[in-house]
């Protein structure tokens, strides 16, 4: 496959580099594509769409490759990585499509400032902010999606624009939250928030100290101010350790304050460790310490409207699971939201991750999130293989992106890891 004038590299089946190319960051994803294109520039995006449209192609952009679904027969791969200017002006960040949410992390951080960052800086901005963007401090600010300012795209006719509130108002709309199903992202513009003082860290303890902790979850989440972001976790690591419980926190304030609302916690017999502490924004990552690099996972997410059925969590062992965590949201994530991925009335999400192999990982997340009672919607960027982007969205706003998919890209140039 030739693409003229494109200034990247074209990897084609056959060739040296082609199967890392194509490899997404989940190992145990397969990905088979048409060829991988890896962006020297804007330019080359325009390019490529372009050709991909002449020639009746598709294109999926995978900056690096989170959030695969394996949906990618037949297409081109189009790798961003290169693109990767970062500037911050004021309380404004402006990343090209291939930067990593830990650089903006270490450029904002100095200023008493951050970005809407997940549990990893490994991930990449643009991608995350597509698919909505749910961060430690969404409940203070939302998704990450409601602090956009501008997008730059190519769209499916291969021209640049400039997509804003004021410029585009649909497609500004659709593109917070919808998952990359509408243009191709160059680089974005959103708003910084003020972080002078982040407290977070982890609480373990042995399993058998789940209900208790369960209880204080219950409690203290009840209570939360939106400063305050709580996630709990039954862990199992590999290699015959024991099973653990743990508190995972982020505050976005001084310790003190951080401290008298997790009392409830220290209050808890058989603690074995505590890493809270006075965070700089760029340890963020630290709290949950996730693989930095590529690995094998199979996950599941639910919504919770509640609380009510977590107890039979703690029923049997969770192998063969590594995790099950529950996450507080609400805050500001419960209020309007003018963008593609909405309100989420739900004030909780389960996530259950493992590595796939010989034990059934699969059935075993089936049989807790059955057991839970979830409402069946889940972000987007927690979506597994096999689902469907309508079960990230209400059905009116899943509606409008059809609508909008169909009036902006009537001959499927793209193709999202979930197709809206």
């Amino acid at each position: 496959m030739r693409i003229a004038d494109f200034d990247g590299t074209v990897h084609l089946p056959g060739d040296a580099a082609f199967q890392q190319a194509a490899t997404p960051w989940n190992l145990a994803i397969q990905q088979p594509v048409l060829a991988v294109a890896e962006a020297a520039h804007a330019g080359d995006v325009a390019t490529l769409v372009r050709h991909a449209a002449r020639h009746g192609l598709t294109v999926t952009t995978q900056p690096s490759g989170h959030g695969a679904s394996g949906d990618t027969e037949g297409t081109i791969l189009l790798r961003t990585a290169r693109l990767d200017e970062l500037s911050v002006d004021g309380r404004v960040a402006r990343v090209g499509a291939g930067v990593k949410w830990g650089r903006v992390l270490q450029a904002a951080g100095p200023l008493g400032l951050t970005g809407l960052a997940g549990s990893t800086p490994a991930v990449n901005v643009t991608a995350y902010t597509l698919g909505g963007g749910l961060s430690w401090f969404s409940r203070a600010w939302g998704w990450a999606a409601d602090s956009v300012r501008a997008f730059e795209i190519v769209d499916a006719e291969g021209a640049h624009r400039r997509v804003t509130a004021d410029t585009d108002a649909e497609l500004f709309w659709a593109l917070r939250g919808s998952g990359g199903d509408l243009a191709v992202v160059t680089a974005l513009e959103f708003d910084l928030h003020p972080a002078p003082a982040l407290y977070g860290g982890r609480l373990l303890w042995p399993a058998e100290r789940a209900p208790e902790v369960l209880e204080a979850f219950g409690e203290a989440t009840r209570e939360a101010p939106d400063e305050l972001t709580l996630w709990l976790d039954l862990l199992q690591f590999p290699g015959g350790a024991p099973p653990f419980v743990a508190l995972d926190s982020t505050y976005l304030g001084p310790a003190r304050e951080a401290e008298a609302l997790l009392s409830r916690f220290a209050a808890i017999g058989g603690l074995i460790s505590d890493s809270h502490a006075e965070l700089p924004v760029h340890e963020l990552g630290s709290i949950e310490q996730e693989p930095v690099d590529p690995s094998p996972g199979q996950s599941q997410a639910e919504l919770l409207p509640s609380l009510e059925h977590a107890h039979e969590l703690l029923k049997e062992p969770i192998d063969p699971l590594l995790s099950v965590q529950i996450r507080h949201l609400g805050g500001a994530l419960a209020r309007p939201s003018d963008s593609a991925a909405g309100p989420v009335a739900e004030p909780y999400l389960l996530y259950l991750f493992g590595i796939p192999g010989a034990a059934d990982v699969e059935g075993r997340q089936i049989e807790l999130a059955a057991a839970v009672k979830g409402t069946g919607r889940k972000p987007y960027t927690f979506l597994k293989p096999g689902e469907t982007a309508a079960q990230a969205f209400s059905p009116a706003a899943h509606e409008r992106l059809r609508a909008i998919k169909q009036a902006r890209d009537p001959h499927g140039v793209f193709r999202a890891n979930y197709p809206i």
